[in-house]
């Protein structure tokens, strides 16, 4: 039972966060590049139309799903994840590691691999799509984290972030505020607890027919 109010409340305290900051890093991004929020809303109206987007829309939607994942691996907002101890001795790479050992992977070293992406440090969809368009899952992405000690939440939150997303992109076309063009909008992270975007303003502007 201390387990089970533990894994709630966290999944409430840090999974409040992570989401929130996982989706200003979208909306941000479709900003900056609005070829690729134009990509990503063709596919809304021609998929799901002006209904509501269920969950089950999804394996119809592989463009905008690319793009959430393509979002989580490259906005990185827990580059560390929290830390693990080894149950038994290990040698890792080279290196000894002894049982009771606290580890704190890097998930940085993994998400913007230049080995396992093709443009690693660049905002680029297809990363998670194969050449007929179709979504492809890839083992490098590991935004949280990964083994038997992953994150509790990762079910709730590929759910939130989905729905949200798909629900704003809907309903509004986002833009950077009058005076400032797609360019200045900095990708740059502001550097906390997690990795959040630079302050910025953004422009949300209804769309015709929602």
């Amino acid at each position: 039972m201390e387990n089970l109010v533990s894994s709630v409340g966290n999944i409430f305290a840090a999974g409040t966060d992570t989401t929130g900051t996982t989706l200003r890093w979208a909306l941000l991004i479709m900003a900056k590049y609005p070829q690729i929020q134009d990509q990503v809303q063709e596919e809304l109206s021609r998929v799901v139309g002006s209904r509501q987007v269920k969950v089950e829309d999804r394996m119809n939607l592989p463009y905008t799903d690319a793009v959430i994942h393509e979002t989580q691996r490259l906005a990185n907002i827990l580059p560390i994840s929290i830390p693990h101890i080894t149950s038994t001795d290990v040698t890792f790479q080279g290196y000894f590691i002894r049982k009771g050992t606290p580890v704190y992977p890097l998930m940085t070293s993994v998400l913007w691999d230049e080995s396992e992406w093709e443009t690693a440090r660049t905002f680029n969809p297809a990363h998670f799509l194969d050449k007929n368009g179709k979504f492809v899952k890839r083992d490098a992405f590991i935004p949280f984290s990964a083994g038997r000690r992953a994150c509790p939440g990762e079910s709730l939150a590929r759910v939130e972030l989905f729905l949200f997303f798909t629900f704003l992109l809907q309903r509004f076309r986002f833009t950077p505020p009058p005076g400032v063009t797609e360019d200045e909008l900095d990708l740059t992270p502001f550097v906390g607890f997690t990795l959040n975007p630079s302050p910025h303003e953004l422009c949300a502007v209804s769309r015709e027919g929602f």
